[in-house]
Formats: structure tokens, C-alpha cells, sequence
């Protein structure tokens, strides 16, 4: 396995490329031309390579508040403020998303899905369902307006937001206690197979899919306290949610479509605090994706891609319990020291 390294405005970019392609002539290493393929028509320049795009926490320019200013701020992601990145144009209109994981307007899901709404893109989200009514409430009242601004002024029109628990694949997967919960009560048809059937019928395929969840119950817990039941709920959530979601709509995704997850650096480095088998999830998410992208590309033609993209103060993180500190540290040792949002990776997920 090839691996080529370009540092550039503080990002470490590292694409890794099988040594197997879906065509004759190897697949460019480039995430930037990868992020062009998915809008070329013709599949047969697909190739099955994957790319983890890492940004390690010692070279990251992350977003960081005041310790004065924290906790009266309202994080409020600015993605795509200065517009589209120039020579990189890219027109998605025609194109579907459906992003997986939105629940607030602060996250890297929220970021990406204004980016490709931003590129013309028409957005469908999935959110957790105990999260879905405030989730909807806020939009329709008009909370995320801020959020929801397009380089043109326009805001982002989400068609339609589906409930959704990644970690049950079909009704037959979920536990009694979870069915009858108060949390889940008034929302149907949210196991991931049950929503790939929802989308097929609502809107017959999509092209981009987004995996932007992840849960470790035990997450503040060191490895050695962890619980088996703590670690496989962890390795669940956020490994193999994107394969059983990769799984469930790969066969509603147009030929040269693309997916994409969220990773981070503690796969290959020990973050210390990172703990309940996160670590061991996001290896198995990158080790997975290796496997999918051959997998995926070899049957469909989708490309399937994760990106590194740092620490980001999202009110999830805020579970890991010290992410000030991840946050703070990783500015402070990064070649460029700039505040950044979410946004900033919305601009450049490797569709």
C-alpha cells in the first residue's frame, strides 16, 4: 500500500491507495480529485481505492474559544463562509445526500451537509430519535437560521429528516425496553434497514451518503475499566453503524456515488482519556473502510472514503469530558494557529 503525505495550510493529508483498482490504471491519490470524481457521469473512472484523509492532533488547526468566553458561547458553525474554495468547483445539483447523525446545527454533519447543499446538493439527515423533536422543533422555529446561510444568502433546505438509530438494523434487532421507552414513543420505522426502505420510496435513490455518528457509553473510562458490554456498545455505534448503513443503501446509490465517515487520530495514537473502546472503534472504522471501498466499489462502483478531521468542541464531544484540552492542545502545537469550524471540513469531504 502506497501512502503519500502533503502538508498544506496546517492539514496533514493522507491518502492511502490499495493496490487493487475496479480499472486498469491506478486511482489518483489526490483527495481533491477524488472530490471532483463524484460529480464525472462516467463510472467507469471509478476506481475502489479508499482514502483516510488524517489531520493528527499535533498538526491540526482546530477551533478554540476562550476559557472566559467557553461557556457562554454559543457554537455556531460558519461552514463554508468564504464561499466556494477557488479551482475547486463543484456542481451537485441533481444529487442527493442523506446525511446520518444530524442533531444540531454544530457538528461536522451539519458542516458537510451545508457544504453539498451549498454545491447544489438536495440534503435528507437522519437524527437519532430521542433527539428528533428538538431537533425539528429548533428548525422550524427558526434557531438554526444563522446556521443554515449559503455563500448566496440562501438557507439550507433540509427535504426531509428522518428518525434513526444506527444501532439496531431491523425492528427484529430491537430490545423490548428500547421499543416501548418514552424517548422512541411517536416515531416508527427509524432501524436502518427501515429507513433505507423509507428513502427508496420517498425519493427512489441518492448518490452521497454521510456517516457522522458515533456513541461510546463508557467513553470517560480507561480501557482497563472498561465493561465488554461498554466496549461492543462502542465498536456498534460507531464501526459497524457505517457498514450495516453502507449495507442498507448501497442498493438505492447511483453508480459513482460516494460515502464518507468521521475518524480520529486515537485509531493509530494513544489519546489518553479517549477511552471505552473509542480508540479500538475508530481503528476498526478505518480498517473497515479499507475493506468497503474494495468491496463497494468492486459490486456498485461507490467509492467509500473516512476523514481524520480533529477534535471539535460539538456538544456529543463534550461526553469525552477533557475536549477543551484536546482542542487547546492540538492549536497550540499546530503549524498554523487558526480558529477554525466545523465548516472548514464541510468544504473538503473527498466526494
Amino acid at each position: 500500500m502506497a501512502v503519500a503525505t502533503t502538508t498544506a495550510s496546517g492539514l496533514q493529508i493522507k491518502t492511502s491507495k490499495p493496490c487493487f483498482s475496479s480499472s486498469s490504471s491506478s486511482s489518483s491519490s489526490s483527495s481533491m480529485m477524488v472530490l471532483k470524481a463524484s460529480v464525472d457521469s462516467k463510472p467507469t473512472k471509478l476506481s475502489s481505492s479508499s482514502n483516510i484523509s488524517s489531520a493528527p492532533s499535533s498538526m491540526q488547526p482546530l477551533f478554540r474559544t476562550s476559557s472566559s468566553s467557553r461557556s457562554s458561547l454559543k457554537f455556531v458553525t460558519k461552514a463554508m463562509s468564504e464561499g466556494v474554495l477557488p479551482g475547486l468547483p463543484i456542481d451537485l445539483r441533481g444529487k442527493r445526500a442523506f446525511i446520518a447523525g444530524v442533531a444540531d446545527d454544530n457538528g461536522y454533519g451539519w458542516a458537510i451537509a451545508k457544504s453539498l447543499a451549498a454545491a447544489g446538493a438536495e440534503i435528507l439527515v437522519g437524527t437519532w430519535v430521542p433527539a428528533l423533536n428538538i431537533f425539528e422543533n429548533s428548525l422550524r422555529r427558526g434557531k438554526f437560521d444563522e446556521s443554515r446561510v449559503l455563500p448566496d444568502g440562501s438557507l439550507m433546505e433540509i427535504t426531509k429528516t428522518y428518525p434513526l438509530d444506527a444501532v439496531y438494523d431491523s425492528l427484529e434487532d430491537v430490545p423490548e425496553d428500547v421499543k416501548t421507552n418514552k424517548r422512541y414513543a411517536g416515531s416508527s420505522k427509524w432501524t436502518v434497514k427501515e429507513v433505507a426502505e423509507s428513502v427508496k420510496q420517498d425519493f427512489g435513490t441518492i448518490d452521497i451518503l454521510v456517516h457522522s455518528l458515533a456513541n461510546g457509553p463508557e467513553v470517560s473510562k480507561p480501557l482497563l475499566e472498561t465493561s465488554r458490554s461498554g466496549y461492543l456498545a462502542a465498536i456498534s455505534a460507531s464501526s459497524y453503524s457505517y457498514v450495516s448503513l453502507l449495507k442498507h443503501f448501497i442498493p438505492i446509490m447511483n453508480p459513482g456515488g460516494a460515502a464518507i465517515s468521521l475518524t480520529y487520530i486515537a485509531s493509530e495514537r494513544i489519546i489518553p482519556g479517549y477511552g471505552g473502546g473509542m480508540s479500538s472503534a475508530k481503528a476498526a472504522l478505518e480498517s473497515d473502510t479499507r475493506v468497503l471501498a474494495f468491496e463497494a466499489g468492486r459490486r456498485s462502483k461507490i467509492r467509500v472514503n473516512t476523514i481524520s478531521a480533529g477534535p471539535l468542541g460539538s456538544r456529543a464531544a463534550k461526553a469525552i469530558g477533557f475536549i477543551d484540552k484536546m482542542i487547546n492542545y492540538s492549536l497550540e502545537n499546530a503549524p498554523i494557529q487558526k480558529e477554525l469550524s466545523a465548516g472548514e471540513l464541510g468544504m473538503l469531504p473527498p466526494f
